[in-house]
């Protein structure tokens, strides 16, 4: 499915819950259906810009006829008062996206500003950061997408496109590492690399011995982790998962890891500051109105 389906599909179901039925009564109650206004997207804290995408695509699936600017791209830090978008329409129509859109901007900022202070703690080392699939559901797409803008890297997309031997997958085999290696291999897709997960230095040297393409040290400590790295002796490539912190980043950049794993890039983001604030509310003048009228045929 393209990126574009899962946007469409989020966002209707996301106004589907703000909207319901009756759409918003407020506004319809307060505000003539001919009035227009402008919007301006504005950041409240300093954050890296992600989700523009679906911020616009909000707009246009609730009213096709709201412009919307973007002055700032994703990826972008900005500060607090800097504006990055500026929106037209109907007011009515402003006012019924503005909810869902901030959401979505909102998270997906949270989540780049965190993907950044990740990568910028390691920067110098080879230490690459990656997400998980711990997503809030429905928004994968868009988690994944503010991961790249903040700098960081995508693991896979989800349980199809990538071999990833958990612990549950281990027991369910007879907890034999060979035997879970030995089927992904003859099984598996051919084209896809092989990664499994290990908790301790025995089944570390077992899983390179048979053939693991990457291994994924679970929550282990700083000192395990030294050793492992000296028993992989650059063998195969290691990756870090479990109990990983911002502060403990720079610690891991040292010891000689290949990658690292962070859930909390996309399930602890906090959302971050950024509102819509209404710049101009007035009724359409009659000579525009008349402007957008077809001509008879």
């Amino acid at each position: 499915m393209q990126q574009q389906d899962y946007l469409d599909r989020l966002i209707a179901l996301a106004l589907d819950e703000d909207l319901g039925a009756a759409g918003d009564v407020t506004s319809q109650a307060l505000i003539p259906p001919d009035y227009e206004g402008s919007a301006e997207l504005v950041a409240k804290e300093q954050l890296v810009l992600a989700g523009l995408e679906a911020f616009v695509r909000v707009f246009k699936m609730v009213d096709p006829n709201v412009e919307v600017e973007l002055l700032r791209r994703d990826g972008q830090e900005i500060k607090p008062k800097m504006v990055a978008a500026r929106c037209h329409g109907r007011m009515r129509s402003l006012l019924a996206a503005e909810r869902t859109a901030l959401n979505i901007v909102q998270r997906a900022a949270g989540i780049a500003t965190l993907a950044q202070q990740a990568v910028t703690s390691v920067r110098g080392s080879k230490l690459r950061v990656l997400d998980t699939r711990k997503t809030p559901p429905g928004m994968r797409t868009v988690a994944k997408e503010a991961v790249r803008m903040g700098g960081a890297s995508n693991h896979r997309f989800g349980l199809f496109d990538g071999v990833l031997i958990k612990d549950n997958h281990i027991a369910a085999v007879g907890g034999s590492i060979s035997e879970a290696l030995r089927r992904a291999k003859l099984n598996g897709p051919r084209l896809c690399k092989v990664e499994i997960e290990v908790t301790n230095l025995k089944q570390l040297a077992e899983a390179i011995e048979h053939g693991a393409d990457v291994v994924m040290l679970d929550n282990m400590d700083d000192a395990q982790i030294r050793e492992a790295v000296k028993l992989a002796a650059g063998r195969v490539p290691l990756e870090v998962s479990g109990g990983v912190t911002l502060d403990r980043l720079p610690r891991l950049a040292k010891l000689g890891i290949d990658f690292v794993s962070m859930g909390a890039l996309t399930h602890s983001a906090r959302a971050m500051d950024l509102s819509l604030e209404i710049t101009a509310a007035a009724k359409r003048p009659a000579r525009a109105r008349q402007a957008k009228q077809p001509k008879p045929a």
